[in-house]
């Protein structure tokens, strides 16, 4: 027969496997709360009552859903940058070399920064031209020709 500490390890594996089907990164913690109750039914053994095993489960539920789960979300969360940065903002303005003709309607390839892009443009490009980033949809750049400055007359 199974004893009292191995049911909750049970319960406490099966609710934390059961928190990748599920979203809201709660039932974790209830499986937790389990498995540590588990360990403690091993640990004091028969002293350890059916009361003092719920009344431990309650408890280390609100403790680990109050303290963990928010120090754990941050963790997983990842970092969203506080100067609301995206991609077209980030590449808008490079400037890079087209690896391929770019002709109209057709896409070629540019390469901006160390990367290789498919690419756009209104005008045709010829392979080893730079370029200038307009904008991009998606994994695709809308470049145009950069336009060489004029230096002072001569």
């Amino acid at each position: 027969m199974l004893g009292a500490g191995w049911l909750w390890m049970y319960l406490g594996a099966f609710l934390m496997l059961l928190e990748i089907v599920s979203p809201g990164f709660v039932i974790f913690f209830f499986g937790l709360s389990a498995s540590t109750v588990g360990l403690m039914r091993f640990a004091f053994q028969d002293s350890f009552t059916v009361t003092w095993q719920l009344a431990s489960f309650s408890f280390l539920c609100i403790i680990y859903l109050a303290v963990l789960r928010r120090l754990l979300r941050k963790l997983f969360s990842g970092f969203v940058s506080q100067k609301g940065e995206d991609f077209n903002d980030s590449m808008s303005g490079r400037t890079g070399v087209a690896t391929e003709d770019i002709v109209p309607p057709l896409t070629g390839r540019v390469e901006v920064g160390d990367a290789s892009w498919t690419a756009v443009s209104d005008v045709p490009v010829a392979a080893g031209a730079a370029v200038v980033v307009i904008s991009s949809d998606s994994l695709t750049l809308k470049v145009r020709p950069a336009v060489a400055e004029a230096g002072p007359a001569k």
